[in-house]
């Protein structure tokens, strides 16, 4: 049974697939390539062949160039 997050901490402890979108029902935007590369590239530091949720999310929220 899923629980509803009422505080930012319990925000926090809602798995990522779990959570609302925060932006409403607005459309998704791509990683550039340079976001995809660094996805990548953090996969592959953890052992992982590609990346997964969570090392996209990571990338998507780096600034651009750095």
């Amino acid at each position: 049974m899923s629980k509803t997050p009422t505080s930012h901490t319990d925000q926090a402890r809602v798995k990522p697939w779990n959570r609302k979108n925060p932006y409403g029902n607005g459309k998704h935007k791509h990683l550039s390539p340079e976001q995809k590369a660094k996805a990548k590239h953090r996969a592959e530091a953890a052992g992982r062949p590609y990346p997964n949720l969570v090392d996209n999310m990571w990338a998507a929220r780096q600034r651009e160039g750095s």
